[in-house]
């Protein structure tokens, strides 16, 4: 058989100049690389061969393609990103449908950047844990991907219509994810995720294209709709829509209720986008659309934000209490700790703004490792019911090791990346001279009860799954395997390198949130007296 002599580089000289460049000037399109890779290699998954059930192939294409995606983002941010800029950069605008006025825009800043990373990590690791999936594998891994792709294009979006696509189209993957490879109940599952995220879109949909059409003349490009910043009574209106739309996806109580049954029947790779990712993009287009775009409303709504977040913090904690069934209780958890991100969005100066970030990075690191290790030994266990476990740390020492360490970086444990998030948060909204002292007082007080009831949901679930009484159908599993180990060292080590050097994740956003601070503290000379009033 001939050999057939491959000239790489002339091969990815000749990839860049078909696609299309940064501004005009011939870079090469990092970002739109990153972003049609995935996809690119989603379509070819009807094309390899063998049996539809066989997961070797499909595994292997997925595995290697969102390697190489993440190679990317890793060389395009720490070669060609510069985080102490606070605007935009690798800017890339190609006319798509100009009839519409919709073009491909994409860029990158402080924002978005992090989390581009974040989301490519998880996505390989959630491929990476779907080493049980035995049936209809072309088309599961063939969503792993289209997912990867749509979730990159979220967070680099520069114009709305496009931002509104690719919100959309990550929608359908997981719907299926859920639908088809999840629980005894994942029907009932995957429709209310759809119903709750689809009508929320409306809202979102219905808000922007409303400021685009408010101005003298129509566009749908982010930076010239923040440009336009629309106060009043309209401004008010379009913030509260796009509220309601991103906190279904943050989520923020009571439009939660999605979230519990979602994780309880999705398989554990998928409740690792769940909470990795897709819980980020409600966070990051608050911060996009919310803080950005309408500085004024949120000035206004600033002490409105605080209170949803104290109430996502006290009541995701107690209703984690009630849950027998493991993820469940893990999903509860990851409604309380969003709440620090509405604390830190609404505390709206640099420490505030920089806390919710960092919240965001540490929750998408923490979350997808508690249910990889839920995952790890729902395998050998075939359940998820707390009264059905215990004494496996003895059978399970590694996982048990696992679980523990991810659990103490949950409850903020000093030298873990969610005690420097959650105390920078804290340190926000203490600082923050905007509220009244009584204010700021209770919001700290009512919040530390989260912080108090978090190591006990969380102690108690370890106690009760790991020690006691061994149930004897567990009494023989077999541990970690070294696929499984690196796995959890991927989630693990970034945690705590954060956690000791934060400084690693803080460069990335830090110009960005600082930039998002001022632009506030320039709208905010009239609105600081009224936030003393309302606080």
């Amino acid at each position: 058989m001939p050999v057939m002599d491959v000239n790489l580089p002339h091969l990815v000289a000749s990839l860049a100049s078909a696609l299309p460049s940064v501004d005009g000037s011939g870079a090469f399109p990092w970002l739109s690389l990153i972003v049609l890779l995935p996809a690119a290699a989603s379509l070819l998954m009807p094309l390899l061969p063998g049996d539809g059930n066989d997961p070797l192939l499909p595994r292997s294409l997925a595995l290697g393609t969102l390697l190489a995606d993440l190679i990317l983002m890793m060389v395009a941010f720490s070669r060609h990103f510069d985080g102490g800029l606070s605007g935009l950069q690798l800017v890339e605008r190609v006319p798509w449908v100009p009839v519409l006025g919709l073009e491909w825009s994409l860029g990158a800043d402080g924002l978005s950047a992090p989390l581009v990373v974040l989301s490519g990590l998880v996505t390989l690791l959630a491929v990476a844990s779907s080493w049980s999936i035995r049936s209809k594998t072309r088309l599961y891994f063939g969503l792993l991907l289209l997912q990867a792709s749509a979730q990159a294009l979220v967070f680099l979006s520069q114009d709305f219509l496009l931002f509104f696509l690719s919100w959309e189209l990550e929608l359908v993957p997981v719907y299926l994810l859920i639908a088809i490879w999840g629980g005894a109940g994942r029907q009932y599952a995957a429709t209310k995720f759809i119903l709750y995220t689809a009508l929320a879109s409306l809202l979102i949909l219905i808000s922007g294209l409303a400021i685009a059409l408010s101005g003298d003349s129509f566009t749908l490009n982010l930076s010239e709709l923040a440009a336009r910043s629309p106060g009043g009574t309209f401004g008010l209106l379009c913030y509260l829509g796009f509220l309601v739309g991103f906190g279904v996806k943050l989520p923020i109580f009571p439009l939660h209720t999605w979230l519990p049954d979602a994780h309880g029947e999705a398989n554990a790779p998928v409740s690792m986008l769940l909470a990795g990712v897709l819980l980020k993009m409600g966070g990051y287009a608050l911060f996009r659309f919310n803080v950005q775009m309408l500085p004024d409303a949120h000035l206004q709504l600033a002490p409105a934000l605080i209170v949803l977040g104290i109430v996502n913090i006290v009541y995701g904690a107690l209703n984690a209490f009630a849950q027998d069934n493991v993820k469940r209780r893990i999903a509860c958890s990851s409604v309380s700790h969003m709440g620090f991100v509405l604390l830190g969005i609404g505390a709206f100066n640099p420490l505030g703004l920089s806390g919710a970030m960092l919240q965001m990075i540490s929750h998408g690191l923490i979350a997808p490792s508690m249910f990889f290790v839920t995952g790890v030994f729902h395998h050998r266990t075939k359940t998820l019911s707390i009264p059905n476990m215990g004494g496996l740390a003895k059978v399970l020492p590694i996982t048990f090791a696992f679980f523990l360490a991810s659990s103490l970086a949950s409850l903020a444990l000093p030298g873990m990346s969610g005690f420097v998030s959650e105390i920078t948060v804290f340190l926000g909204v203490t600082s923050n001279d905007g509220f009244t002292i009584g204010f700021r007082v209770i919001t700290i007080v009512l919040a530390a009860i989260g912080l108090v009831l978090t190591p006990v949901y969380l102690l108690s679930l370890c106690r009760r799954v790991f020690f006691g009484p061994r149930i004897p159908a567990l009494a023989e599993v077999g541990d970690m395997t070294p696929r499984e180990l690196v796995i959890g060292l991927s989630l693990l080590v970034p945690t705590l390198v954060i956690g000791f050097w934060p400084r690693v994740a803080i460069d990335l956003y830090e110009a960005s949130t600082n930039s998002l601070a001022e632009q506030l503290a320039s709208h905010s000379q009239w609105a600081l007296g009224r936030l003393a009033t309302l606080g």
